[in-house]
């Protein structure tokens, strides 16, 4: 099992994503920093989201869970934040 960790400094905030990779699977992905977002419950809604797919889909995933999450709110923080964190964690 491989550790992946990955930091991305936005514009108003660190985003840091963290996750397991087990045959090619995120398994356990955390995703923390002092950005903000709302609802609250989206930062957990999108790590559960991430979790049990292939490394090489993560990103397609994350496009696709904010275009489909039109209640998302994130001031100075964007999608493209969150797979800058993303590419640095598959990085290391």
């Amino acid at each position: 099992m491989k550790h992946h960790v990955g930091e991305h400094k936005a514009r108003k905030g660190l985003i840091r994503i963290e996750f397991d990779e087990e045959n090619g699977v995120a398994e356990h992905v955390k995703i923390t920093g002092d950005f903000f977002m709302h609802p609250e419950e989206a930062v957990h809604d999108l790590e559960e989201k991430l979790e049990g797919h292939r490394i090489e889909e993560l990103e397609a995933v994350m496009d696709e869970f904010f275009a489909m999450r039109m209640d998302v709110e994130m001031p100075y923080v964007n999608v493209e934040d969150f797979k800058i964190a993303l590419k640095k964690a598959l990085e290391g």
